[in-house]
């Protein structure tokens, strides 16, 4: 699995807090259950926006090979008959 993002990061915590804390104010709860099913929502919540904030693309490169290797093989010539007799 790959590492998250500091964009991920970043969104997902950001999402918690606010979600939090809104929710807190919202419902007006002060009992534990209530805090605690509010702190599970908003982290469900963080988890879902950090895995939907898009990762950043890779680039491919292309291979880079020596100038020698990239030159084309010489092809052999037919040699021409010349014979010389002596």
């Amino acid at each position: 699995m790959p590492r998250p993002t500091a964009a991920q990061l970043a969104y997902g915590s950001c999402t918690v807090i606010f979600s939090t804390l809104a929710m807190l104010l919202l419902s007006q709860t002060s009992s534990g259950v209530g805090i605690a099913v509010i702190a599970a929502a908003a982290l469900a919540l963080g988890l879902l926006v950090a895995l939907t904030v898009p990762l950043p693309r890779s680039r491919v490169v292309a291979a880079h090979r020596p100038a020698a290797e990239q030159a084309e093989e010489p092809v052999p010539v037919a040699a021409t008959g010349s014979s010389t007799s002596v």
